[in-house]
């Protein structure tokens, strides 16, 4: 079997923690299954800064570019607070994303049953919550130019951030977003700003189009995004794929993150066009939470997040359906067990840490596979 190429960036706070439990689903993945993947590992982020002053050097560039798909773990934290702006942690996966063209952001928010307690709904409201966020990832007023702050003098300064987007950026987006729904329950709901903002006019005319011209079977509805928000945390399953820009969609993202009862649970995938000669996308995947600096090193944060990202990594980058869904199950069952790291401990559940969770799915997984 051909290899299949990841490149592993663990980056920094919990990141390297996390992303050394999906090593071990890797393992029993290629031992299970002789799934012949190869990992080449790099830095990027806070650790990048500290080793060549870049959030990320031209030869991560080059392996990210070279991969199968790229897991990544998290940047960020308190000790690189005084660097330079445009070398900031954040700015290598910035330029990840960028540089790979990464457009399609998604998000998926799924309650486990066994968790539905965990949420701070009721669990009426949040039990069998399965929506999906898709998030355009690569415009947006993140990229937009003019993005400055400019002295005006006598005391005053002026900042600038500019939200710009062209019809082909909202074009790939909607059409991934009705392709996604067409897999699911076939409703697409659009956010956007319209009522103050042009890009929202904008986006939503496109969108629409988009709909009429090619997806006119399935059903598409527009909030404004504010409200959205309201209705996600009010009721939330009424909601199937949403389909966003770039600043909503990092917001509303993780307001349905939370309704799962932690951030520590959910993953992403960051989608590129198909390759027009192989069909395959550049890909990266990462857990939504943050480097949650305050835990760091203490063998407690969760490594779920990072685990269901390597699940999503199999069925999009892959096409390993049954092999993600064998470790979808396993992260299900671990939980069903009643094991829990401390963010969603529950009374009569057996606390562990990092490790002994990864430990418990990997058994799992590995006797799902045979």
């Amino acid at each position: 079997m051909a290899s299949r190429k990841l490149l592993l960036l663990p980056g920094d706070g919990i990141g390297p923690e996390i992303a050394t439990e999906a090593q071990k689903l890797i393992t029993v993945l290629n031992e299970a299954t002789e799934g012949g993947f190869e990992i080449e590992s790099g830095l990027v982020g806070g650790a990048a800064y500290d080793d060549c002053g870049e959030a990320i050097s031209d030869t991560t560039m080059e392996l990210a570019q070279a991969s199968d798909a790229v897991l990544f773990g998290s940047v960020g934290g308190p000790r690189w607070d005084g660097v330079p702006y445009e070398k900031r942690p954040e700015a290598g996966l910035l330029r990840l994303r960028k540089e790979m063209g990464l457009f399609a952001n998604l998000r998926p928010a799924i309650c486990y049953p066994a968790l539905a307690d965990a949420s701070s709904l009721k669990r009426h409201i949040i039990e069998g919550l399965d929506i999906l966020i898709l998030r355009e990832l690569t415009g947006g007023v993140y990229f937009g130019e003019p993005k400055e702050i400019v002295d005006l003098g006598n005391g005053q300064k002026r900042a600038v951030d500019t939200q710009v987007y062209e019809t082909y950026e909202i074009e790939r987006i909607a059409r991934a977003a009705f392709e996604l729904a067409r897999t699911r329950r076939g409703k697409v709901t659009s956010m956007e700003k319209r009522n103050v903002m042009k890009t929202g006019v904008f986006w939503n005319e496109v969108v629409s189009r988009v709909h009429r011209e090619e997806f006119s079977d399935l059903t598409l509805e527009h909030e404004l995004a504010d409200a959205g928000g309201m209705k996600l945390v009010r009721e939330p399953k009424q909601f199937d794929v949403i389909v966003t820009d770039n600043l909503f969609g990092d917001m509303l993202s993780d307001i349905a993150a939370m309704l799962t009862g932690s951030l520590g649970m959910l993953p992403s995938a960051s989608l590129g066009k198909p390759d027009d000669a192989s069909g395959r996308r550049k890909a990266l995947y990462e857990p939504v939470h943050g480097s949650a600096p305050d835990i760091a090193g203490q063998g407690i944060a969760n490594p779920i997040a990072m685990i269901a990202s390597l699940a999503m990594c199999l069925r999009y980058s892959f096409a390993m359906t049954r092999e993600a869904e064998a470790l979808e199950a396993a992260i299900a069952d671990t939980l069903n067990d009643g094991i829990r790291t401390g963010d969603i401990m529950a009374e009569g559940c057996r606390k562990v840490g990092t490790s002994e969770m990864g430990d418990a799915v990997a058994e799992r997984f590995r006797t799902g596979l045979a």
